[in-house]
């Protein structure tokens, strides 16, 4: 029975024991290759007669499912979806091709109930979500590394540590929009799902040890029934060397040549970065040409981009150029929220002092439960409670109108109480 005075984060390091136990690597000192599924590389499910023979078996099996998907990031616009690989006991592996089978709502609806596995979530449900596939519940193997305290979360790390399998991870980047894709490849994806079950289901035991487990199921929770990003607002302003460009015109440039670029870029359904680079687009910025002859001169456009396209990127530049001041880009477009914490001594020197102390208290308590800071609760969670306190000093409920899960509200609120006492 825990004492009446004992707070949320002493009863979490009385029970969580530390963090994950000692790799359980075998006898020889070296993890085991796992270099072939067991029951082979399966063949891909392209057509919707063989996408009925999967539904229907998977439908029948037992337990939760392993999902992961390969997308052609680098290589092609957006981030759809070009393999995904399911494995469950009873079903085995299946590996489906979503440009032959555009639409897998009856997979996902096929799989109602049922709880995924997937190794980083939050990466691959986008794309599933685009065709048809979305769990109601799930089971997060990355995250739950994480919470467990393992220094690796990677799959191939945590494969290796938790259950003394080395996964070969040499094709992760490789072009999934490539058809046929080779069988190295396809059996790299079978493998990804091979022991995802495994890991779950070990996982789940180490966490339960640490007394972490309601930790990771609220996470889950929170992480199936988030719903879709909105929008970026002024996806341009993420341009890699935005910082260099200073003026209002010179951004007017960089909007035009962004939008433009990423135009031709899903017209051709290529990466952005292959049709321009966000370095060429700066160095356009800066210089502001007045035609294709001092466009051709900067770095980025030089004599292998031929006089057609010079054209095209210099009537962006001169789109920019017309703009009357006032349709102009306005710098820096403040973020929703406190300013930088760089800036907040001079702001409100008080505001500083109580984001510094809880900071500090919740970098020490994360440290004791052996899970990263931003597990524990987001910086910028800490950020804003701490440059707009409530006014009736409920932090608590602060922290909830944030998103933060109840187990830490209840670490949590402790400290984030203390900075703003100390600071009052």
């Amino acid at each position: 029975m825990t004492d009446a005075h004992e707070t949320a984060a002493d009863t979490a390091l009385r029970t969580t024991g530390g963090g994950p136990p000692d790799e359980d690597v075998p006898a020889n000192g070296l993890p085991t290759p796992l270099l072939v599924p067991r029951e082979g590389v399966p063949p891909v499910v392209a057509t919707e007669d063989a996408l009925d023979e999967v539904i229907a078996a998977f439908a029948a099996g037992r337990g939760p499912v392993a999902v992961d998907a390969e997308r052609a990031s680098g290589y092609r616009y957006g981030q759809r979806a070009y393999l995904v690989q399911l494995r469950r006991e009873g079903a085995g592996t299946a590996l489906i091709d979503p440009v032959g089978c555009p639409d897998l709502s009856r997979l996902g609806a096929a799989l109602d109930g049922t709880e995924w596995i997937l190794h980083a979530a939050t990466q691959d449900l986008p794309c599933l979500r685009e065709i048809g596939m979305l769990p109601t519940s799930l089971f997060d193997t990355e995250l739950a590394g994480r919470l467990a305290g393992f220094p690796r979360v990677g799959l191939g790390a945590m494969v290796e540590s938790v259950l003394g399998y080395a996964l070969e991870k040499g094709h992760s980047a490789v072009d999934w929009s490539t058809r046929p894709l080779p069988e190295p490849w396809l059996r790299y994806a079978a493998l990804d799902v091979e022991l995802l079950v495994d890991l779950r289901d070990a996982l789940e035991k180490e966490l339960d040890r640490q007394g972490k487990l309601e930790w990771g199921l609220q996470e889950f929770h929170a992480i199936a029934s988030a719903p879709p990003a909105p929008p970026r607002k002024d996806p341009w302003r993420r341009t890699s060397g935005m910082h260099k460009v200073r003026r209002r015109r010179q951004m007017a440039v960089v909007r035009e040549l962004w939008t433009a670029r990423d135009a031709v870029a899903q017209r051709r359904d290529v990466s952005p970065g292959k049709v321009l680079s966000d370095a060429a687009i700066v160095e356009a910025a800066l210089a502001v040409p007045v035609n294709v002859q001092a466009l051709s001169a900067l770095p980025g456009f030089g004599h292998r981009m031929g006089r057609r396209q010079l054209e095209q990127w210099q009537a962006a530049v001169d789109r920019a150029r017309a703009l009357p001041d006032a349709q102009l880009p306005q710098p820096g477009a403040a973020a929703a929220g406190p300013p930088p914490p760089r800036a907040w001594a001079d702001k409100d020197p008080i505001a500083a002092a109580r984001l510094s102390a809880a900071r500090t208290s919740v970098s020490a308590l994360a440290e004791q439960l052996h899970l990263p800071q931003e597990n524990l609760i987001t910086p910028d969670t800490v950020r804003r409670v701490c440059w707009e306190p409530p006014v009736d000093g409920d932090v608590a409920t602060a922290l909830r109108g944030y998103g933060a899960r109840p187990w830490q509200v209840d670490l949590v609120t402790p400290l984030l109480a203390k900075a703003m006492r100390a600071t009052a």
